[in-house]
């Protein structure tokens, strides 16, 4: 099963005033998200999910990682991360916390930027313009 990724948004912000002082070099903050078919959505209860989660986690991991880096330069210039998930209303919020919250997808980022703590996260479930917020750590 290939992962059905509809589309991936990248937002960058870049701040050069915080509190009212120049900051010594831009504050960036990189957000890479991907917007994707939910494996079992529509499927009642799945008492396995792990057939799913090899297929999709690895490939979702890497998407996501090398377009971060592709953005931030190289992984010694990312310095703090988290990572996120919401799945729609015709899921559970454990079907996007499986997608998140395994090596086959976090051990791409971890490698890339050279992290040695687990990735700060939230998980929820939401219609059409939830907002997500990304802890970082």
């Amino acid at each position: 099963m290939k992962p059905a990724i509809r589309k991936i948004v990248t937002y960058v912000e870049n701040t050069l005033i915080e509190g009212g002082k120049a900051a010594p070099r831009p504050l960036r903050l990189i957000g890479v998200a991907a917007v994707l078919t939910n494996p079992w959505a529509g499927r009642g209860f799945t008492e396995d999910l792990s057939p799913e989660i090899r297929a999709v986690a690895p490939v979702l991991g890497e998407t996501l990682t090398n377009e971060i880096i592709g953005v931030a330069g190289s992984g010694e210039a990312i310095e703090g991360y988290g990572k996120a998930a919401i799945c729609g209303t015709s899921g559970e919020v454990e079907h996007a916390s499986a997608l998140i919250h395994t090596l086959h997808f976090g051990n791409h980022y971890r490698r890339a930027v050279g992290a040695k703590t687990y990735l700060a996260f939230t998980n929820l479930r939401g219609g059409p313009n939830t907002p997500i917020m990304i802890p970082l750590m």
